[in-house]
């Protein structure tokens, strides 16, 4: 069975994905794959929440995704 997601689902799935990889990295100190590197994963963050981080605000990022995810 194949799902298809349009519109608002597709960037929800994103924020999901990528606040996860945050706090994979914060807990293990492993990338998920060779592109997540700490840097790519807080433009991406940056690019929905509106917000600019430093690499020292990994979970200040993964925070504000969450709570983008709850609004």
């Amino acid at each position: 069975m194949t799902q298809v997601f349009a519109g608002e689902q597709v960037n929800t799935y994103a924020i999901i994905v990528i606040k996860n990889a945050i706090s994979f990295y914060i807990r293990t100190g492993m990338k998920v794959n060779k592109a997540y590197t700490p840097s790519a994963m807080l433009r991406t963050a940056s690019y929905y929440t509106g917000k600019t981080y430093k690499r020292s605000q990994l979970a200040q990022a993964r925070d504000d995704l969450a709570s983008l995810l709850a609004s």
